[in-house]
């Protein structure tokens, strides 16, 4: 029986200490000397595992005579699986086959690798067998080129987005934190978590081949600006917490505008209220439409303004257009700041019959094309930035104008 996997992405790269995620790989690059020992690097072996593994195998050579390898294998638990398992392997070389076992570093299922390589010209060619529990894949995978420590190692780029300090909210979004911690701590990580006034992204939940080589993963959140850098803080100082901080999230700069602060804060905190009954007026007259209610979420520090008007597509029905537009509001940088950001989402609206009597029922199912369509502000932000004496954001010079 052969196991099905889905493509998984290549990520940095760790070998297997007994019962350790995050145990590494030393890498150390070297030039080698003419025919002293080298190390060599195959990062996409066509084929392996039905070509949906992600795989690194480290040889050591001698010359053109390979004397040590490590296979590292991440891959789906099981077909069309988010969940990730992982095996690392030290390879026995004899002649032109390599042979191991293991157990994986999830499921401890355990883990039996044969494998021929054959040099072809400049490629390499590997058939054999992986088996992984009771599950046996057949390798074949011709065409095989490799790299030199070097490559290899330029090649390892890993960005987990977080800024600990952001000069401003112009890179990164000022709801938007991120945490990386240790796999072993993750689990109590989030259960800390439970019931409190944040919003965790559930796609950074999946353990994915990057974090179980890297032995740490990033959650991210989102959270009430004013409360973010307390968050932060606390976050830095729990158990397997490696790093803390703010990332990319909802503010974009064309959509966003930067006003003084003064008019619009009661001591220290902002006046929500006062800066959504501003912004509501202003949205009104640009979308004429008529405000029906403002919430907010205590949760990530979103504004949803609501608005409503006459549908013109066909009058006569008297339908009515239901608009939604969220914001945030939020100081201009981490800190004490006399500036805030105003942050615009494109409006969403859909149409019902709200008329009296007997109900016209709608369905709205866009086509491929206007799916791609941003809503029609009229323009919103620049009313905005008038009403409120903000400024807008010039992105070919990076700064506010």
């Amino acid at each position: 029986m052969r196991a099905l996997f889905p493509t998984a992405l290549l990520a940095s790269l760790l070998v297997m200490s007994p019962g350790l995620v995050s145990a590494q790989m030393k890498l150390s690059p070297k030039a080698a000397a003419p025919g002293g020992t080298d190390t060599r690097y195959f990062t996409s072996i066509d084929g392996l595992m039905d070509g949906n593994a992600d795989v690194i195998l480290k040889e050591t050579r001698q010359g053109k005579t390979v004397t040590a390898a490590v296979l590292d294998v991440c891959y789906p638990v099981a077909k069309n699986s988010d969940r990730k398992d992982r095996f690392v392997v030290n390879l026995q070389v004899s002649g032109q086959t390599l042979t191991g076992t293991t157990t994986s570093l999830g499921a401890k299922a355990p883990v039996t690798v044969k494998l021929t390589r054959k040099p072809t010209g400049d490629t390499f060619e590997f058939r054999g067998q992986i088996g992984i529990g009771q599950a046996v894949t057949e390798v074949t995978s011709p065409d095989n080129s490799d790299l030199s420590e070097k490559e290899f190692l330029d090649n390892q780029t890993t960005d987990d987005g977080i800024t600990p300090q952001p000069k401003d909210f112009t890179e990164v979004s000022p709801e938007a934190i991120a945490v990386k911690v240790k796999l072993d701590a993750a689990t109590d990580f989030l259960k800390s978590l439970k019931g409190q006034d944040v919003e965790v992204t559930l796609a950074s939940l999946t353990v994915g081949c990057d974090a179980l080589r890297a032995g740490e993963q990033t959650i991210n959140m989102s959270a009430d600006p004013e409360r973010a850098a307390a968050l932060l803080a606390k976050f830095k100082t729990m158990p397997g917490v490696t790093a803390a901080g703010w990332t990319a999230g909802l503010v974009e700069m064309d959509r966003t505008i930067r006003i003084g602060a003064a008019d619009w804060r009661d001591g220290d905190k902002i006046n929500r209220d006062k800066l959504a009954g501003a912004i509501a007026g202003v949205l009104s007259k640009t979308l004429a439409a008529k405000p029906v209610s403002q919430s907010f979420n205590a949760a990530t520090g979103k504004l949803k303004l609501v608005f409503k008007r006459p549908n013109q597509d066909f009058p006569t029905l008297e339908l009515t257009d239901t608009i939604e537009v969220s914001t945030l509001v939020s100081a201009d940088k981490p800190g004490t700041s006399d500036k805030l950001i105003v942050w615009i989402g494109s409006p969403s609206t859909t149409t019902s019959d709200e008329s009296s009597g007997a109900k016209l029922n709608l369905s709205d199912e866009a086509t491929a094309d206007e799916e791609g369509d941003q809503p029609d502000d009229n323009g919103s932000i620049e009313a905005l930035a008038k009403e409120l004496k903000g400024q807008r954001w010039d992105a070919d010079k990076s700064v506010w104008k």
